[in-house]
């Protein structure tokens, strides 16, 4: 019998040199949550036995239980390296052959895979709850889950319909002697540029060119500039004269004529209201266009509470999604499914699906990991304790074989 009670406790000593083993393995592994070997003894007794004559019969690993007590902060470089501060688990979908399956995980090292999807290093793709542009939750609950894609552009683009500049025109400039020519600078008194836009978003440039003009009528004190306007390397021009477009100015510089927007025939109008012509050097002071592209994708942030918010070139900031948080009754009886990830089991409970910061679930920083939480110190002691119980229940064994070879040596003498 005593083989047998020592055997106990060397499978016993053997489970927990196993688990503070893998433990201490995975000292460095984000979100890994160590485990603590749980015993029971065992006691052999029949309904005659005196309750004071009961021996014990050896121990046995009730459980290998997890504990789930929340780990370090290290940060990193990365917007979608995530942590959960206080209880809860990322959820995450698929991944290899498991495309419908669904696991709970506090590894929130994520990336982005091929088809712009936020995946950890298992492909899984992290589910998140849908949301407005302005990050209101539009759908709560398991059923509204859907897997965090990062789009590359945002918004409508939206075709220039006019451009507005203000410059001011030197009255000193000298009266340009060669015909136009806009690869000579001789030409023309100054140039300005601006970036225009499509109805598909594609940019192009316009460039206006300042050329000042004699006034036909000698009798009259107003000065005119003659401007010329190209699209690239194409000229455009008024829909109505005078062509090219000319501007009026009054003896002290104020801008007469046109009074406002003139119409091009590319679509777009050009207002150089608020111009004047001073004695002064030429500056552009003000210069616009109402047209613009879809923003690039610039950057990816997430919040304390989960809402992932994505930057564009255009200045859009645009809520894309709220990263869910689940949870279940007892942690401790999930599944272990590798990788820091759990699965639903029965005794695990219902899963319960939240959001970041309510309803009794962590905060979520985006730019870092939880570390381990396991105490390296802790673990090699524990080794030593177990190494300890494996030598003495080892000891026992051979103790017992002692005995019993003397009694054998009884029995031949």
């Amino acid at each position: 019998m005593t083989f047998f009670t020592s055997l106990t406790g060397l499978n016993a000593a053997q489970t927990e040199l196993s688990a503070l083993s893998n433990n201490i393995a995975n000292v460095n592994t984000s979100g890994f949550k160590r485990s603590r070997v749980e015993f029971a003894d065992i006691v052999n007794r029949s309904p005659t036995q005196a309750a004071n004559r009961v021996a014990g019969a050896g121990v046995s690993v009730a459980a290998v239980t997890q504990q789930f007590a929340q780990g370090g902060v290290q940060t990193t470089s990365s917007s979608l390296d995530l942590m959960i501060g206080g209880p809860g688990f990322f959820l995450v979908k698929g991944g290899a052959d498991r495309a419908d399956s669904l696991a709970l995980s506090r590894n929130g090292a994520f990336q982005v895979d091929a088809n712009r999807f936020v995946v950890d290093n298992e492909g899984r793709r992290l589910q998140v709850l849908p949301v407005t542009p302005d990050g209101a939750v539009t759908g709560v609950g398991a059923a509204a889950l859907r897997p965090l894609q990062i789009p590359t552009v945002s918004g409508v683009p939206a075709a220039t319909t006019e451009v507005r500049i203000i410059a001011n025109l030197p009255a000193s400039a000298p009266f340009p002697v060669a015909s136009f020519d806009r690869a000579d600078p001789a030409s023309y008194t100054a140039a300005t540029s601006i970036t225009v836009f499509d109805a598909d978003g594609q940019a192009s440039n316009v460039t206006l060119y300042f050329r000042r003009r004699e006034n036909p009528n000698p009798f009259s004190t107003d000065k005119i500039w003659e401007v010329r306007a190209f699209r690239g390397e194409t000229e455009i021009a008024p829909n109505d004269p005078p062509i090219p477009m000319e501007l009026v100015f009054s003896e002290d510089g104020a801008l007469l004529s046109p009074p406002g927007p003139v119409p091009f025939n590319t679509g777009f109008s050009i207002d150089l209201a608020g111009s004047t012509q001073l004695d002064q050097p030429y500056r552009v002071t003000f210069s616009e266009q109402n047209g613009y592209a879809p923003g690039r994708l610039e950057g990816v942030g997430v919040d304390l509470r989960g809402i992932v918010r994505a930057t564009f070139s255009n200045g859009e900031v645009i809520a894309i999604g709220k990263v869910a948080l689940g949870n279940v009754p007892n942690p401790q009886g999930l599944r272990q499914n590798g990788n820091v990830s759990w699965l639903l089991a029965q005794s695990s409970g219902p899963l319960e699906v939240g959001e970041a910061g309510q309803d009794g679930f962590g905060t979520i920083t985006g730019g870092a990991l939880e570390r381990s939480n396991v105490d390296l110190t802790e673990e090699l002691v524990g080794l030593i304790n177990a190494q300890r119980t494996f030598q003495a229940n080892a000891k026992a064994i051979d103790t017992a074989a002692s005995l019993l070879q003397t009694i054998v040596n009884l029995r031949s003498s």
